[in-house]
Parts: structure tokens; sequence; C-alpha cells
């Protein structure tokens, strides 16, 4: 059945295979017990203090490029000027785990967590959503020519891209605070909860590390003369949010979402 135009659709899933790396976008993904994304987040780098070693305390891991092949339990990694290679991510983890120690001049470990991986939000561990014209807009706030919309896509980082809905069109998925609204995207229940508190990886070039000046103040300012309509303001004691955080009832614990899928309340 073709679904009518104007109903907005899964376009883009990305995910994140190790924290703070590069992401990668798939056709499908299974939902987890915890309500993560599968692979997403899965491992994660800490130090000898169990601490995360991520782009919010470590703007170095900018620079690392990485390409992931899921099927077959790859990736591959450079840095700018050093030659590329390419690690299994379960049969090579200590040889993985020494080469991030010899970027970071500091011993580092892998730790893994099938069950919902590594979220920044422990209390809404679901995948997070936007809508590609939210990005677009942002694209627009910033006098930039790296500012385009792969930048800003790296810089937020979200998993779930919709399509045929205007900017800002996800602040319809969540609630008065304490509340969540239920939605779904194809046969997946989700419950949509606040919008995403932002950190300072997305004031910096993805690529590079380089903080962009006053991003944070730009973004919030735009964020607040934008704000739609729909949007429940009360859940903005700041304005720089952006994204949608979600929860994912065990329930749909694998289950499939997949580009193309309708988003229907």
């Amino acid at each position: 059945m073709q679904l009518n135009a104007n109903v907005p659709k899964l376009s883009k899933i990305f995910i994140y295979p190790i924290k703070s790396l590069d992401g990668v976008a798939v056709n499908q993904a299974t939902v987890l017990p915890g309500g993560a994304l599968q692979y997403d987040r899965e491992l994660a780098i800490v130090d000898e203090n169990l601490k995360f070693v991520n782009a919010k305390r470590n703007a170095k891991i900018h620079l690392v490029r990485s390409q992931f092949d899921l099927h077959n339990r790859t990736i591959s990694l450079h840095v700018e000027a050093t030659p590329e290679q390419v690690f299994h991510l379960d049969e090579e983890r200590e040889a993985l785990e020494g080469w991030f120690s010899d970027f970071f001049g500091l011993k580092v470990k892998l730790q893994e967590n099938l069950f919902m991986g590594f979220p920044d939000d422990l209390k809404s561990t679901g995948p997070t959503v936007v809508s590609i014209a939210t990005l677009a807009e942002v694209v627009s706030w910033f006098n930039s020519e790296s500012m385009g919309l792969d930048q800003i896509r790296r810089r937020f980082r979200s998993n779930l891209e919709i399509e045929d809905a205007p900017p800002f069109w996800e602040d319809h998925l969540f609630a008065e605070p304490g509340n969540i609204l239920s939605f779904r995207i194809g046969d997946v229940q989700f419950e949509g909860t606040y919008p995403c508190q932002r950190c300072p990886v997305p004031t910096r070039d993805a690529f590079t590390g380089e903080a962009y000046p006053n991003f944070q103040k730009i973004f919030a300012e735009k964020r607040k003369e934008t704000l739609p309509d729909w949007a429940m303001e009360s859940q903005f004691t700041h304005f720089y949010r952006l994204s949608v955080n979600t929860q994912i009832p065990a329930s749909e614990a694998g289950k499939i979402l997949k580009v193309g899928d309708a988003v229907t309340f």
C-alpha cells in the first residue's frame, strides 16, 4: 500500500557502534530488550577508572575516522596522514584497544553492553528522533560554508531522521514534563519523553574538533525564536535542545524498524 505523501516517514537510520565515533547508515534495525537499537553504542571506550573516553571529555576523538562493516564485524580506523587499519571488533579486541591507547596516550579498554548499549540518557534509552527539515533549518542559523547538512547531522548524532515533515516536527513527540507520548514507527511502539538536552559536542566541528564561536548562544537564541506552536514549552528549561529522547517498551524487543516506515499516533 502506498503511503500518503503527507504522512511523516522514517528516512534514515544511523547506528553508532562505538560511542563517540562515526556512525553508519542502515536500512533497518532491530530493537534490543533494553530499548536501544542493535549495535548502537554497544561498545564504549573507557580509561583505567572505567570513565568514558568520549567526545564530551576528549575533543581529540573528533580526529578519528571510522568505518564499520556490521555484517563482518570489522572497523576501519585512521587519523589524517596515517595509514588505515582494520580490526575485527570481537576477535581482535586487544589489538583494537591498543590502537586507541596509542592514539589517546593513555591505557583504555572497550566495554560492551548488548542489552541496551551505552546511551547518554539512562532514563530514555531509545533512539533519538529528528526531522531532516529541522537539521536543514539549523544549517541556516550559521554563517559558515563548512556548516552543511552532513556537518550538522554529525554534530547532533540522532538515530532516526524523519522526512515529509516540517522543521521541528519532532516537537510533536513529547508531552508535559513527567508524562510520555506514545507513537509508532512502523510496527514499533515508542514513548516520547522530552527534547534532548545537548552537550558540548555539537559546538565542535565533527572532523577537527574546533569549536564554532558562540555556537551554543546562537543556537539557543534561534531555537527560542523558532519554537513551533505545537511544542510543549514547559519542557524547555533552556533552549539548547534538539531532537527527541524516547523509550521503547520491552514488549517491542525483537521488532524491526525499516526505512520508509510511517510515523503514526
